[in-house]
């Protein structure tokens, strides 16, 4: 089968590829790098002739909601136009897990705030559910790659601050897992949850990872920190009781990615919120 992977050459989609390319599939990465522009159109004719699915891992390269509004209501648009032309019968995209909370305004909001990026994820996935390409969306949880990222973004000096709120992170390679057995599986037209084996409180979550990498920082429990700027909670980055989970656990992931690059430091992907997949 011929699935083309939209951003294939990022942190999800190139650990996608492989996996699909190892099950027997002409697995074709796409992105700029390899003449495939979904913002423009170009090269999509031609990447999708064949093309039995067709799976959405790309990202806008900014949290600011105009920009990401107009990425993601562009890149959808084309891409669903194509499919049609070619006769594809599943679109798979890649979002995150508690989009619809993170996209509602709170009161204690500032006057900018991560939730218009929220809101752009919400219109792309509206775009997929009303064409008639039959569909799956695949929520995800955040990522243990993006360990140092989350901290970067809460530091005040040499503290971390953040909210003790609930989250169910988990290894890149189990969301590719996940991503993969979706794709060649028969659409849902509805949502996938998927998360990591395990809970944590967001502070402890940063605090272990920081600890192992030997970061001096101190993360401190602050319930008036938020998760970049917003407010949440116990609900707000968790998925639902019939999410499929990963099976790599945290501590497990540390001591992998420690040996992937020997005696030096793991250098996660930039991102917060899956950017570069």
């Amino acid at each position: 089968m011929k699935i083309v992977v939209i951003g294939g050459t990022g942190l999800i989609g190139s650990k996608l590829v492989t996996k699909l390319r190892e099950h027997g599939h002409e697995a074709v990465p796409a992105s700029p790098n390899s003449g495939v522009n979904t913002l423009t159109g170009e090269g999509l004719a031609d990447v999708l002739k064949r093309a039995s699915v067709v799976v959405d891992v790309s990202n806008s390269p900014s949290f600011d909601e105009e920009v990401a509004m107009n990425f993601f209501k562009t890149a959808t648009r084309n891409l669903i136009q194509y499919e049609l032309a070619a006769g594809v019968r599943h679109h798979v995209a890649l979002s995150v897990v508690g989009t619809d909370r993170l996209a509602q305004t709170r009161p204690s909001d500032g006057p900018k705030t991560i939730r218009g990026y929220f809101r752009a994820k919400l219109a792309q996935e509206k775009l997929i559910a009303e064409s008639s390409i039959p569909y799956s969306i695949v929520h995800a949880t955040q990522f243990f790659e993006f360990v140092k990222n989350i901290a970067d973004a809460s530091s005040d000096g040499t503290t971390v601050r953040l909210a003790p709120v609930l989250i169910q992170p988990m290894a890149a390679e189990d969301v590719a897992a996940a991503v993969g057995r979706v794709a060649v599986g028969t659409p849902v037209n509805g949502i996938v949850e998927v998360a990591g084996p395990q809970q944590f409180r967001l502070d402890e979550f940063i605090r272990q990872g920081l600890g192992f990498r030997s970061d001096p920082r101190t993360v401190v429990a602050d319930a008036a920190a938020g998760y970049f700027g917003v407010e949440v909670d116990d609900c707000t980055l968790v998925p639902g009781k019939d999410a499929r989970l990963g099976e790599t656990r945290f501590d497990e992931w540390l001591v992998q990615s420690a040996k992937s690059v020997g005696s030096s430091t793991p250098s996660p992907v930039a991102s917060v919120t899956h950017t570069s997949r």
